[in-house]
Parts: C-alpha cells; sequence; structure tokens
C-alpha cells in the first residue's frame, strides 16, 4: 500500500457577512445540526450500554447520577463534532455529503461554531467531574481531545491510516459510561472498546469506498482515494475477519451468555457476508452496488450488538 499521501490545504469558505442570516428558530436547528445528532445517538446507545454492562450496573449507580453521566457523555460528543465542523468546514464545501452543514452553506459563522463547542466541551468535562467522577471525566476530556487534536487536526488529512487511529475516541463511549458506574476500567470495558475500535474502519471504508468522489475532490486522503478500492476491500476483509471473533469475548468472559453469543454469530455472519460481497465485486464503480449496502448494514450491525448484550444481561441478570 503506498504511503504517499495527498494533504488537504485548508480553503476557508466564503465570508458569512455575504449571506443572509437565517431566522432565529433556524439557528438553533443549525446549532443542533453542528452536534452531528446522528453520530451522536449512536454514541449515547454505547455510553449508556457500558454503563448497564458495568459490574453492579445501573443499581451502583444512582439515576439522577447515570442521567447526568449520559448527558455529559452526548454534549460532549456534540461538542467534539462542532469543533471538527468549524475545522473542517474548508474541505467540507467541497464535498456533496456534507456541504450544506451549517458552515459550508453560511447559516453559522465559524467563529460561533468554535464558541459554542468549546463552551459545551469544558462544560461537559467540568460536570462530569463534579457530579459523576474524576475518572469519567478524564475519559470524556480525553475522548474530546482525541478527537479534535489527533484525528480531526493530525491525521484527517495526512495518512489513509486516519480512521484506524483515529477511531480509538469513537471507542471510548462505553468505557465512559463503564467508569461512571465502577470508577475503574475493567477487562469488559476494555472488550466494549475493542469492538467499535475494529468496527470502525470497516464501516468508514465502506462509506469512502460509495463517496471517493467526495474525498478526492477535497483532497482528504482516504483509503481508496489513496491505495485503491482492492486494498480498501482487502483491508474491510481483513478488519471483518478480526472483529467477527473479537465480538464473542464477551462471553468468554463471562460478561454475556448464550443470548448474545447467539446473536453475535448470526450479526457477524451477515457482516462477513456484506464484506466478501464488496471484495468481490469488481465493477469498479465507486465500490460498485455492494459499499452502500454495508454501510448501512454496520450502522445496524453496530446498533444490534449493543442491543444483544443488554438483552442477554436482562435475561440472565434481571434485577441490576
Amino acid at each position: 500500500m503506498r504511503e504517499q499521501t495527498p494533504t488537504a490545504e485548508r480553503i476557508d469558505a466564503p465570508a458569512l457577512s455575504d449571506a443572509v442570516m437565517p431566522e432565529p428558530r433556524f439557528r438553533v436547528t443549525n446549532y443542533a445540526l453542528l452536534l452531528k445528532p446522528r453520530v451522536m445517538s449512536l454514541v449515547v446507545f454505547t455510553a449508556a450500554a457500558g454503563m448497564f454492562l458495568a459490574p453492579g450496573g445501573m443499581s451502583a449507580i444512582q439515576p439522577v447520577t447515570a442521567a447526568i453521566a449520559v448527558l455529559c457523555i452526548a454534549i460532549g460528543a456534540g461538542a467534539s463534532g462542532a469543533i471538527n465542523m468549524w475545522y473542517d468546514r474548508d474541505i467540507d464545501l467541497h464535498m456533496l455529503r456534507t456541504r450544506n452543514r451549517p458552515l459550508p452553506a453560511q447559516r453559522l459563522s465559524p467563529e460561533e461554531a468554535l464558541v459554542f463547542g468549546v463552551f459545551l466541551s469544558i462544560g461537559s468535562v467540568a460536570a462530569m467531574a463534579w457530579w459523576v467522577n474524576i475518572l469519567s471525566s478524564a475519559l470524556l476530556a480525553a475522548t474530546i481531545l482525541y478527537y479534535v487534536f489527533i484525528y480531526t487536526v493530525w491525521l484527517k488529512r495526512r495518512t489513509p491510516h486516519n480512521i484506524v487511529i483515529g477511531g480509538a475516541s469513537g471507542a471510548l463511549p462505553p468505557v465512559i459510561g463503564w467508569a461512571a458506574v465502577t470508577g475503574d476500567v475493567g477487562l469488559g470495558a476494555i472488550v466494549l472498546f475493542a469492538i467499535i475500535f475494529l468496527w470502525t474502519p470497516p464501516h468508514t471504508w465502506a462509506l469512502a469506498l460509495f463517496r471517493r468522489g467526495d474525498y478526492e475532490a477535497a483532497g482528504v486522503p482516504m483509503l481508496p482515494v489513496v491505495a485503491g478500492e482492492l486494498e480498501t476491500k482487502r483491508q474491510m476483509l481483513i478488519y471483518t475477519a478480526i472483529l467477527v471473533p473479537v465480538t464473542l469475548l464477551p462471553t468468554v468472559i463471562g460478561m454475556s451468555g448464550v443470548v448474545y453469543a447467539f446473536a453475535a454469530c448470526v450479526l457477524g455472519a451477515g457482516l462477513a457476508r456484506h464484506a466478501w460481497r464488496v471484495w468481490k465485486d469488481d465493477s469498479g464503480i465507486n465500490g460498485g452496488k455492494t459499499a452502500r449496502p454495508m454501510f448501512f448494514f454496520t450502522i445496524l450491525y453496530l446498533f444490534l450488538i449493543f442491543a444483544a448484550l443488554l438483552a442477554d444481561r436482562m435475561v440472565f441478570f434481571p434485577v441490576f
């Protein structure tokens, strides 16, 4: 795989002063869009699952404290998304998928997005430290800083490995949820982290395959742009082959039972089937007809993996 990668230079979007400012109610909507609500929903779900699956589960934490922890994780995730949109406003302008976001579409100013993101970041970390515990607050801060500085600023525009290394930030929410309950990070939390960490590359590369033109236009060195479709498909197959057995680790370490194990096997077979179809697809048109279905399946896959963990816990440990 070639390591020489293009570097996307920052090209600021047109000044907001030339645009018509939206009505107040639409400004509220645009601020909400800065938080990347669809991404946030999956983050919140996996974080809450980490809290339920931690030793003692929800019985080990006060309901109000649990609600504050989930809210802080949601706000922290949204805040990092807002800062990401502030920094990436130039490349977002050149991508069909992102050009209608509030900043490239000039519905908010860059300064508004940055202040909003920084304020929410500091507030969520401080609230987590005050009302939950220091470890979960430190993990939340690390997640935000990692996503903003390691992934967004350093990796995204410089290397095709951006999503592999940067994926650690997206894998931390269940660990934060676990720490909010227990005050530490146990083996179960590490397993949950590993599942999301290994899931991220095939999920994102499936998107990059059928949106390859977007990344080429923006100068972002995603794997299909730098190494080509064949290498991308090979890497997706490798990560899928590692991910599927890793999803069985919760049963191996005694965190879940046969209900989850069965669900993980069925879901793993479905994911492997999608990865194999992508690998065999030689149509050569932005991932062919198989990359897009795999992308959407991966979203459902991760949700159902964590839903199965929760269902299994309720079957075998109904009081927690």
